[in-house]
């Protein structure tokens, strides 16, 4: 390939790459992305038990959390290194 051409590819793709970024930073300045009534849609397709569920996984991720730091606690106290 001639070096000519490959300038030209650098450059066209470099203009294309900056076109995207400026087309992004627009999108994001003008609040293309922005979704205010997700939260609020949710809540009016969401029923109890769904909640409740949430809740429940919640409990046993906290659960879980506190049983794994009390089995580290307990590898850390037993601990006797090698003489």
């Amino acid at each position: 390939m001639s070096e000519n051409i490959v300038v030209l590819m650098i450059g066209i793709s470099t203009l294309l790459g900056a076109i995207g970024l400026g087309a992004l930073i627009w999108a994001v300045r003008t609040g293309q992305f922005d979704d205010h009534s997700k939260f609020i849609d949710a809540v009016h397709h969401d029923n109890e038990e769904d909640l409740q569920d949430a809740a429940m996984m919640q409990a046993k991720k906290k659960a879980y959390k506190e049983k794994m730091k009390q089995e580290r606690l307990e590898k850390e106290r037993n601990y006797r290194p090698a003489d």
